[in-house]
């Protein structure tokens, strides 16, 4: 019996412990193009293969070149872990890829209120959709900008698109205030892990009597 309640316990609270561990992450690839492409950074683009692909944490993203105008250092310049994925050489290549560009894609889910406000800043061109709702539509390069957006669309959680372009020579810099995500999985209360632990032991208990 004591064997039976402990080994339950056991298995509700490594339970716990892995829905709690779990994280939620942002997916994003990178390309190497031509400077015309990555002057028309859209939605949609057709580029071939990913010369590196990445995953960030959840929350606002904030990369900048100020550490280093290589796609590694830009990648890794936003807060928090992130994991990269590509061969050495290109990791350590420019941005501007020897007088051509870069085309970094972010994908992933997103909750947003309608009426709800935020701020993008890039270096140089950027497109954002949220569910069907184009919310920044400035593809073209620039120099570094905030762009503030008051989101229209209906309440709820969406899948997002973000591409970025960067051409021309540092500096490069995409952030945003938007709270992003790939979706989560809720981190248990101890007080909802010790219900369920309770639960558990009545269930063993009546097998037991049965």
């Amino acid at each position: 019996m004591r064997k039976l309640l402990l080994a339950t316990a056991l298995s509700v609270c490594g339970l716990g412990a892995m829905v709690g561990g779990a994280h939620a992450t942002i997916i994003g690839s990178a390309y190497f193009v031509s400077e015309a492409e990555s002057q028309d950074a859209v939605i949609g683009f057709a580029h071939g293969a990913a010369n590196a692909t990445f995953s960030v944490p959840n929350g606002p993203i904030s990369f900048t070149s100020a550490g280093g105008y290589s796609l590694g250092a830009f990648l890794a310049s936003t807060p928090g872990e992130i994991t990269l994925t590509g061969s050495a050489a290109d990791l350590a290549r420019d941005l501007d890829n020897g007088g051509g560009g870069t085309i970094i894609e972010l994908m992933g889910l997103v909750s947003v209120v309608n009426g709800q406000t935020f701020t993008v800043e890039h270096d140089d061109g950027l497109q954002l959709l949220i569910g069907g709702l184009l919310v920044v539509d400035a593809p073209g390069p620039t120099s570094a900008t905030t762009t503030t957006v008051t989101y229209t669309g209906p309440t709820g959680t969406f899948a997002f698109d973000l591409v970025y372009g960067e051409c021309c020579g540092a500096p490069a810099v995409l952030a945003t205030s938007l709270p992003l995500t790939n979706g989560t999985v809720p981190e248990p209360t101890p007080l909802a892990l010790l219900s369920a632990t309770l639960i558990a032991f009545g269930v063993a208990r009546r097998r037991l009597r049965a």
